[in-house]
C-alpha cells in the first residue's frame, strides 16, 4: 500500500498501514517496544464532508457529529482500540501537561497540549493540522506520554516538559525512553517572523541557530521545528538513536494530510493516538 505522499528524504522513519480502508501512520521505532499501540490519521478513510473531508475526529472544526463518532470508530478499529478509551486535550498552545488516571478515561482536559500516563488501554489523543507532535514511550516503567508542539510549544520545550512530568510521576528516565518527532510543517515550508525567532534566541543555544532558522531577504525566517524539537528531547537526555524525526510534512502533502498554512481554518485536524497496551501474563 502507497499513499503517495511527498517524503522529505529516504529513511524508514513510518510504516504506512491500512485496515479496512482506513490509512494511517505508525513509527516502527515505538512498534517495536512492543508496549504501545499508536498511530497518525491522515485526511482518508473516514465519512465526514465539505472542509473536514474525510477523517477528521475533532470536535473544533464544524463537522457534524455523526461523521465525527462514525470517524472515531474507524480510526480506533483500524489501530486496534477502543473509542470509549479515547482521552483528549483541547488545545491552548500551552506547556500545560496533565496527568492521565483511571478516572479520566475517555475525558477532555482544558487549556492543555501534553498527557502522560501509566494506566493501560487509555488511549491518549491530540490533533495537528502543522504543528508537531511528540510521543514517548518509557518501555521500563511503563509509561506513555503524547504532545502537542507548535513554535510556542517548542520554544517552551514541550518535550522536555513532558519527560520532566514522566520522571517525576513514573520515575522515568530519559535515556530508556524512545521518542518520536511526527508529521508537521517542514522548515521549507515554515516561514515565520523575526518576533518568533526572537523567542528561539532567547531558549537556544547560539550554537544551534545556524541549524534551526535562517534569514531570508524580505526579512522572514524559515524556522526547523523538526531540529528544534530533535534537540530539546537530546538536552533532556534521550538518546539521539532513540528518536525518530518525521520526514513527512504536513504542509507538502496536502492532498493527504489537513494543513492550516495550506487551508486555514476551513479544514478538519489529523490525530495522534498513543495507548499502552495491556501487560500479558
Amino acid at each position: 500500500m502507497s499513499l503517495g505522499l511527498k517524503y522529505k528524504n529516504e529513511q524508514h522513519i513510518f510504516d504506512e498501514r491500512e485496515v479496512d480502508k482506513v490509512p494511517y501512520l505508525s513509527f516502527p521505532l515505538l512498534e517495536d517496544t512492543g508496549i504501545v499501540k499508536h498511530g497518525f490519521s491522515t485526511r482518508l478513510g473516514g465519512v465526514s464532508k465539505g472542509h473536514c473531508k474525510s477523517m477528521n475526529i475533532s470536535t473544533t472544526r464544524g463537522d457534524e457529529p455523526e461523521a465525527i463518532e462514525e470517524n472515531r470508530r474507524r480510526i480506533a478499529r483500524a489501530i486496534g482500540v477502543d473509542p470509549q478509551d479515547f482521552t483528549y486535550t483541547h488545545q491552548t498552545h500551552t506547556t500545560n501537561v496533565a496527568v492521565v488516571e483511571e478516572k479520566d478515561r475517555g475525558g477532555r482536559f482544558p487549556e492543555t497540549d501534553g498527557m502522560v500516563t501509566n494506566v493501560p488501554d487509555i488511549c491518549l489523543v491530540t490533533f495537528y493540522a502543522d504543528c508537531v507532535p511528540l510521543f514517548f514511550v518509557d518501555p521500563v516503567h511503563r509509561a506513555i506520554g503524547l504532545s502537542h508542539s507548535g513554535w510556542r510549544g517548542t520554544a517552551g520545550r514541550m518535550g522536555a516538559v513532558t519527560l520532566r512530568l514522566m520522571q517525576k510521576q513514573y520515575g522515568t528516565d530519559p535515556a530508556q525512553v524512545f521518542a518520536a518527532i511526527g508529521p508537521s510543517i517542514c522548515q521549507d515550508c515554515y516561514e515565520v517572523s523575526q518576533e518568533v525567532i526572537e523567542k528561539f534566541k532567547d531558549t537556544f543555544d547560539e550554537k544551534l541557530w545556524g541549524e534551526l532558522f535562517y534569514e531570508k531577504p524580505n526579512g522572514k525566517y524559515q524556522l526547523d521545528l523538526w531540529r528544534a524539537n530533535q534537540a530539546v528531547l537530546t538536552e533532556a537526555g534521550v538518546p539521539r538513536e532513540q528518536i525518530a524525526v518525521t520526514n513527512v510534512c504536513t504542509h507538502c502533502n496536502p492532498d493527504i494530510l489537513f494543513s492550516h498554512r495550506s487551508m486555514g481554518t476551513a479544514r478538519g485536524n489529523l490525530s495522534a493516538f498513543l495507548a499502552l497496551r495491556q501487560v500479558q501474563v
